[in-house]
């Protein structure tokens, strides 16, 4: 059984209760988390599509509305190879489903998020800003960017989805490791979406980090309540991350076009799929999901440039009444989801997991 010399997660995250909101980019406003942070969890924004401009803005935005800890969310993929044949070609594919909508397809596509690997001024506002967590998706940063952020203060996450990743991580110096298990909704944290993925569930995946790792544990995928957050604890994690939970939420910016299809059977069947962004995640089933099963990984151009096709696929179904084009993220537990008000989704999730430790 490995040991954490470090000191215990609630302690370095300074949260009350072993809840982390996950920053879901375009759905987790500082408002979530906020409410978050003001129950005992840790709140989290998710900084993937925003430039450092703006995600300064955000965080300011949280301060205003709390004094309680924030994570930070960047992803750490490697730089998109453009393509042009492979993009013509993809834009080709699609180019039913636009003149379905009465639109038509880009003339060209675009890499529209740069990667944190190469973002200096994302870097220096964090450093500057000194959030209480940054958060690491698809990949490690460069060491300078590692050493930097611990210069200032700041606590460390990264996501794994098998052994060998979270290995890197904790070589890394990472303070806590999040254990991605298949059933997350939203982009697999894998560093390599072109290798052979795991599969790995959350129990087992959590479990056995739990038992290996010398670093804090953090459980995320289908955890939707008091009592998945246990089952996690009793496992060995030292908190749950918890996203699909929170997208039905007062603050949440889910459209009414998700929170509908996530209330409806589309809820029993989520899928993973590439052609959204151009890597691997799991979203609600609908047409286009079930389109994108026959297309071949090899076709979609690489994330992020497959997104600016399927945003503006999204903008064109909006357009024409039409919403299941949009990246609808939900994990396998989306069922359990619960319309409420953060704090009182918080509430909820406090008072069942404290019955279920009763147990």
């Amino acid at each position: 059984m490995a040991t954490h010399d470090n000191p215990k997660l609630p302690d370095l995250l300074g949260i009350r209760v072993p809840i982390i909101q996950a920053p879901m980019a375009g759905i987790s406003p500082p408002s979530m988390a906020a409410a978050v942070a003001e129950s005992g969890g840790l709140g989290s924004l998710g900084f993937g599509a925003m430039t450092a401009a703006e995600a300064r803005k955000a965080i300011q935005q949280f301060r205003a509305l709390s004094a309680g800890p924030l994570n930070t969310n960047v992803f750490v993929h490697r730089s998109a190879h453009a393509d042009r044949a492979r993009e013509t070609a993809w834009l080709g594919l699609l180019r039913q489903q636009f003149e379905r909508l009465g639109a038509s397809a880009p003339a060209q596509l675009q890499e529209p998020y740069r990667s944190f690997l190469v973002d200096d001024d994302m870097l220096g506002m964090l450093v500057e800003e000194k959030p209480t967590v940054v958060s690491f998706h698809f990949g490690l940063p460069h060491r300078h960017q590692i050493d930097a952020l611990h210069d200032a203060g700041i606590v460390l996450l990264a996501t794994a989805t098998n052994l060998a990743e979270a290995a890197a991580i904790e070589a890394a110096g990472i303070d806590a490791i999040v254990a991605q298990g298949y059933e997350a909704g939203g982009h697999r944290g894998m560093f390599d979406p072109d290798i052979e993925d795991s599969r790995l569930g959350t129990l087992a995946l959590t479990r056995m980090l739990a038992r290996t790792a010398n670093v804090p544990v953090i459980a995320a995928g289908g955890i939707m309540d008091g009592a998945g957050i246990a089952a996690a604890l009793a496992l060995g994690a030292s908190a749950a991350q918890l996203g699909t939970a929170f997208i039905a939420t007062d603050e949440s910016l889910a459209d009414a076009g998700y929170r509908e299809r996530l209330f409806s059977d589309a809820a029993h069947h989520t899928t993973m799929t590439r052609v959204i962004s151009g890597r691997p995640a799991r979203s609600l089933e609908r047409a286009f999901t079930h389109w994108g099963a026959g297309v071949p990984d090899g076709s979609v151009p690489d994330y992020p440039i497959a997104y600016d096709a399927g945003k503006a696929l999204n903008r064109a179904g909006k357009a024409a009444g039409q919403t299941g084009y949009g990246a609808h993220w939900a994990g396998q537990g989306a069922p359990l989801a619960r319309a409420l008000s953060t704090r009182a989704l918080m509430q909820a999730l406090d008072a069942e997991l404290a019955e279920a430790l009763k147990c």
